[in-house]
């Protein structure tokens, strides 16, 4: 038995704005007691449907199944827009999370986080770490590359108005084939109808293009600053690390200093992809399942 197509709940932020999440599976707690719900966060400019191959897979798992949320943040996907686009931060998101969290009853929680999403799993483990029940880092860590960050805000907000779905596949490959060489065309079509909607007869991103202003400041010569703090806050969680083989945003030797903080740790490194791992492929599915597994025997063991 699977389950049906995801759910669409809205949720109010502290501040007003509306925010969109994704749905899929039974509450754990009615039907699957034991099974903690997995939260789904996505990267700066991306939204909840990046996990819809995830989210379906755990929703279904056989043996533990469970529910999955998946979070359009303010100014992404079906949220809101801000009107103050220096509300687009980690801090004020990390704050929406918490607020959908204690909404939807999902707490504590797995957090897979891509890219910003594991930030914002940062924040949240050094403000509420009883929120947290274990983090997936998925190409991302205490430590950004700057080169990668760089080639980040060379795109966003800077992506247009694609012609048709098929224009948006070509400017999406010409951008990002070097991370992920064995794509199919199929693919990058997928991708671009996951990052462009059509809106008044053109195509736009699914995103708020203000949200490059949050990138405005940033220095490739200036070095950002590490979140070790906020990780060692994960000290007594289990972390798995996802880290793409041709990623230029988490270094090998990042991941290899979380693992000597956190000698637990797991990790994985998906070939032929970069920033960030698409999180669709069946080996990878399978250890975020046996991750997430895991982390329900930690939470019993712990109660």
């Amino acid at each position: 038995m699977t389950s049906p197509d995801p759910t669409s709940v809205f949720v109010t932020a502290p501040d007003g704005l509306r925010l969109h999440v994704r749905v899929r599976g039974a509450n754990h707690s009615a039907e699957h007691p034991g099974r903690l719900p997995a939260v789904c966060l996505p990267g700066l400019t991306r939204t909840a449907e990046d996990f819809d191959v995830l989210a379906r897979a755990l929703a279904n798992d056989p043996q533990h199944p469970r529910r999955v949320l998946a979070l359009d943040y303010r100014g992404r996907g079906r949220s809101d827009y801000d009107l103050d686009p220096a509300h687009y931060a980690v801090p004020v998101e990390a704050g929406d999370v918490l607020a959908v969290l204690a909404a939807l009853g999902a707490e504590p929680a797995v957090i897979v986080g891509t890219s910003r999403g594991g930030l914002i799993a940062l924040v949240i483990a050094a403000l509420r770490p009883q929120a947290i029940a274990g983090v997936v880092f998925n190409d991302i860590g205490p430590v950004i590359e700057p080169a990668g960050l760089a080639r980040i805000k060379g795109y966003v907000g800077k992506m247009g108005s694609p012609a048709n779905f098929a224009e948006a596949a070509a400017l999406l490959r010409r951008l990002s084939a070097g991370q992920f060489p064995t794509l199919t065309e199929a693919d990058w079509l997928a991708a671009a109808h996951r990052g462009f909607r059509e809106h008044g007869g053109r195509l736009v991103p699914t995103y708020d293009p203000a949200l490059a202003r949050t990138l405005e400041n940033f220095d490739p010569s200036v070095p950002l600053p590490a979140l070790w703090r906020e990780f060692d806050a994960l000290k007594d969680k289990p972390v798995l690390v996802v880290r793409g083989a041709n990623s230029d945003l988490l270094s090998p030797a990042t991941v290899a200093e979380m693992q000597a903080r956190h000698p637990a740790l797991d990790s994985i490194t998906v070939p032929d992809q970069g920033h960030a791992p698409l999180l669709a492929e069946p080996d990878v599915i399978a250890r975020i399942a046996a991750f997430a597994a895991r982390c329900d025997q930690v939470a019993r063991s712990s109660t």
